[in-house]
């Protein structure tokens, strides 16, 4: 863990660099030293084509919602500090394009309990 989950609007696809994003998400992870193991890491985009945002009469109206599930175990601060690095990240990645147009960004933290993870996973032999 941690499994990060992209969502974003169809109608910002060739402007968000959503490949960039996943990247710059790994490594934002990583840098945050013990706190995440990079094998673990698993970032994924789904582009969004059925969505409304408000009341549904901008057909321009756009968002990137980030959904970062994690396994349990970390202190409220360490959390804190990942989702806030995280976020500003977020934030400056798609600043350009938030100056240009109505678009939404958001966060969310979700901690696995371990009762309901099954995992098999080979990578971490790679960073040992």
């Amino acid at each position: 863990m941690p499994h990060i989950t992209v969502e974003y609007t169809d109608n910002i696809e060739n402007q968000a660099n959503i490949g960039v994003f996943l990247k710059m998400i790994n490594q934002s992870l990583i840098s945050e030293g013990d706190t995440f193991t990079p094998g673990a890491i698993r970032s994924r985009a789904i582009k969004l084509t059925e969505y409304v945002v408000a009341d549904g009469t901008a057909d321009d109206d756009a968002f990137v919602h980030v959904t970062m599930k994690i396994a349990p175990g970390r202190t409220p601060e360490v959390k804190k500090t990942a989702c806030d690095h995280l976020f500003e990240m977020m934030q400056a990645h798609f600043a350009d394009l938030y100056e240009k147009r109505y678009l939404a960004l958001s966060l969310e933290l979700f901690e696995f309990g371990e009762g309901g993870t099954y995992k098999q996973n080979n990578i971490h032999n790679r960073y040992k």
